[in-house]
């Protein structure tokens, strides 16, 4: 049978971009909320809508009893998890399989492997992916630690085996803060993800984050859809993103990119997936890989023109990939902000009541988010609350869209990131392209210096 309803477990703007895919294929949506979210946008669009509990994310939105019966309340066929909350969780995925609910993600083992991430890097090295140098897998013995940090030499970082966001993880800089810092490490990633298992990699200097998108069918056929630059972080958190990389050229492109859907092939992989890299010299060495849909999908939507998430649904349906490798042309660029309720330059969350809202338009200008004037921003989850995606045939013409577009972007009632954005758009080395993931660090610190 094919998907007619699918739930939405999660909230904001990708459950709302997840209601307009379906709804663009004629599938029902069901939108599960907790009390917090009940005049949220995808919540009044929705063909269905099931209360999942109170405000906490673990009550509601990490509930998967809740979830589950809501599937079952509502006749859901089909369950896509958005990012973020479960939609890496392999139980959760086994779960859903286990009621006869089509699960729009990859299958729980690759989303189990790659979740771990020494698992990870090791089933990498076997896909034929360039690794960090490094140790081969956990490290609990200091002893141990030395010689490896010794062998690949210093600086090295240690990090945790699970979660991420940058908790669990320690530069280290000379063999007498080896101990001391794995420990902190390993406290840390216990705290934060209940698995205090860390593992070493050398540190490199000034790299750049360069991930690539890849698609397969779960039947051994897979393709990859270019990549996109997120250098622009700051604690680990990407701020804006771009396609295509301002470094590589479109050989370096096709090279990687084949690797890395040569990779999926073997695996069989199903789905979307994200397969992350730092750049640094010309060389890649693999950090992650994201068994899901991510937050920066748009860009590449916008210089392929495939809908990803139209894409997952075809393909847990049970369904071709809908392209070949050769039909796919990357053209023009592309570069998406993330707008936060936050101060633009402390962070401090800034949740509340939306008084004015004014979303930017134009040719090639795509907001995707659930705000609206008299919207309450709840203050338990994330504090994005928009994306701001521009095309432009070249990265100049972009770039300059986007300023226009940032002119546009009215929210008022709550501080944003939007003056931030503005700033960077005016920064010679945003402008040529010439930065790296410390470069947006330094500069917030200069800046406040």
């Amino acid at each position: 049978m094919p998907i007619e309803r699918i739930l939405i477990a999660n909230r904001g703007e990708i459950a709302l971009r997840i209601h307009r895919a379906a709804h663009e294929m004629g599938i029902e949506t069901v939108a599960v909320h907790s009390t917090a979210d009940a005049d949220a946008m995808h919540v009044r669009l929705a063909d269905h809508a099931v209360c999942i509990g109170p405000p906490a994310a673990g009550e509601s939105y990490l509930n998967i009893a809740n979830i589950i019966s809501a599937a079952e309340i509502a006749q859901a066929d089909a369950i896509h998890p958005g990012y973020g909350f479960l939609s890496e969780n392999a139980k959760f995925a086994e779960i859903v399989e286990a009621h006869d609910i089509a699960w729009i993600g990859p299958k729980p083992e690759h989303i189990r492997t790659m979740g771990d991430k020494v698992e990870a890097k090791r089933t990498a090295g076997k896909l034929g992916l360039p690794l960090v140098p490094g140790s081969d897998g956990a490290v609990s013995d200091f002893d141990e630690a030395r010689a490896i940090a010794a062998e690949i030499g210093y600086p090295v970082i240690i990090k945790a085996a699970s979660g991420g966001g940058g908790r669990g993880m320690k530069v280290c800089e000379a063999e007498d803060q080896l101990e001391t810092l794995m420990r902190q490490a390993g406290s840390e990633a216990k705290a934060a993800f209940g698995d205090a298992t860390v593992y070493i990699e050398k540190y490199l200097g000034n790299p750049r984050h360069i991930e690539f998108q890849v698609f397969g069918d779960g039947r051994g056929a897979a393709i990859h859809l270019g990549e996109r630059d997120c250098s622009l972080q700051r604690r680990h958190q990407k701020v804006l993103e771009e396609a295509p990389s301002p470094v590589l050229s479109s050989e370096e492109r096709d090279r990687m990119g084949e690797i890395c859907a040569q990779a999926m092939r073997d695996m069989a992989y199903r789905g979307a997936g994200t397969i992350e890299f730092l750049w640094e010299n010309g060389e890649f060495y693999f950090i992650e890989m994201n068994t899901r849909l991510q937050v920066e999908h748009p860009v590449t939507e916008m210089i392929t023109g495939i809908d990803l998430v139209r894409e997952q649904i075809r393909i847990a349906d049970g369904k071709d990939l809908s392209c070949k490798q050769e039909d796919i042309r990357f053209e023009g660029h592309a570069i998406e902000c993330r707008i936060n309720a936050e101060d633009p330059f402390t962070f401090a969350p800034s949740p509340g009541q939306v008084t004015h809202y004014h979303a930017a338009g134009g040719m090639h200008v795509r907001v995707d988010s659930g705000l609206y004037a008299g919207y309450r921003i709840p203050p338990y989850y994330d504090s994005m609350i928009a994306k701001l995606i521009v095309y432009g045939r070249t990265r100049e013409r972009c770039i300059m869209r986007l300023r226009r577009a940032l002119e546009e972007m009215v929210v008022e009632g709550v501080k944003t990131s939007i003056p931030l954005h503005q700033q960077l758009l005016h920064q010679n080395d945003v402008l040529s392209g010439d930065y790296s993931i410390k470069w947006l660090e330094e500069w917030l610190a200069g800046r406040d210096a």
